[in-house]
């Protein structure tokens, strides 16, 4: 079965590129459909061709894409996925991309820079969807850049509940690794019941993922920290911010995190580092090669099949994180 058909009503489908076909198989596997089969293959000079086996004429397309490595590629699948059910007649198509690729490019720090989030969102658009849905943008204002509806998830909850079982809430601290996320730090300090920290950086703006720690400021002698962040990437910052607590008397650092992209050499790095636990979800695959120990991979399928099928029923996105309707 490759859908939920409501006579007369809606038809659901689900479709999925071949970045990570693992997470595409629990979510479907939560919706309780099957992927809706798909041709997908690339040419020889590289270019990708794909094809629908199945009519899609008047569904609610739903497309998911994981953009990870190589992150062009995905990206350029995803839009000719929908591209192509456009042009078959399907009535809505949903883009789902669990890790919004290019989001870091959100605003121009500097003359002559681009602003890639919203050429993502252009792109999208113009390619023919409808809505957008991801995960833990890396700003919120991200939202504004599709002409559309954009459902923005949370991984807070997952993450949350799993460190509620691991913790000692009373000498707990959530720290913020930099300035851009003490507003999701007060959420998650708020949720545990615990105080909260910052660390003050400073970036090299000629140097990519360069960073310089300044100072923490908040509680975090004598106290497990949990530093949080929305993605990790070559995890200079979160290596650095964890030294930083250790220098001002934290017992324990826990890093949890949302997307876990870990460039190189982001492995060595964690892996090496004081660091007790690394917990991320699995919006991007990860292979043998970059899991390690330490690390604790969560299952983010089943809170995309729910804002599915709330997308779907016309219910609420927003009672998933709220508790209304």
């Amino acid at each position: 079965m490759s859908g939920i058909k409501k006579t007369g009503e809606k038809n659901l489908m689900f479709f999925s590129g071949r970045a990570h076909p693992e997470l595409a198989d629990e979510v479907a596997s939560h919706l309780g459909v099957d992927a809706a089969p798909t041709t997908l293959r690339d040419f020889a000079n590289g270019e990708i061709y794909a094809r629908y086996q199945e009519s899609v004429r008047g569904c609610d397309a739903f497309v998911m894409q994981s953009h990870t490595w190589p992150i062009n590629q995905w990206i350029m699948e995803q839009l000719i996925m929908v591209d192509a059910l456009k042009r078959a007649s399907a009535k809505r198509i949903t883009v789902i991309m669990p890790f919004y690729g290019y989001a870091r490019q959100d605003k121009k720090g500097r003359g002559r820079e681009p602003i890639t989030a919203r050429l993502m969102a252009d792109m999208f658009k113009t390619a023919g969807a409808d809505r957008l849905m991801s995960i833990d943008l890396h700003t919120s204002q991200i939202q504004g850049f599709f002409d559309g509806p954009v459902d923005h998830l949370f991984a807070m909850p997952v993450l949350v509940n799993y460190l509620k079982d691991k913790l000692d809430l009373a000498t707990t601290t959530v720290v913020s690794p930099d300035t851009g996320r003490v507003r999701l730090s007060e959420r998650w300090a708020d949720t545990l019941g615990t105080p909260l920290a910052f660390i003050h950086k400073r970036r090299d703006l000629d140097v990519a993922n360069q960073v310089k720690v300044s100072e923490v400021v908040g509680r975090v002698r004598g106290r497990t920290c949990v530093l949080i962040d929305d993605m990790i990437d070559t995890a200079g910052t979160i290596c650095k911010a964890a030294d930083a607590l250790y220098e001002q008397g934290a017992t324990n650092v826990v890093v949890a995190a949302t997307h876990a992209v870990f460039s190189d050499p982001a492995v060595d790095r964690l892996k090496n580092s004081r660091i007790s636990e690394v917990i991320v979800t699995n919006t991007v695959p990860l292979p043998e090669d970059k899991r390690f120990d330490k690390l604790t991979v969560l299952s983010i399928a089943p809170l995309i099949a729910r804002a599915i099928n709330e997308v779907f029923s016309d219910g609420s996105v927003t009672s998933l994180f709220e508790g209304d309707s």
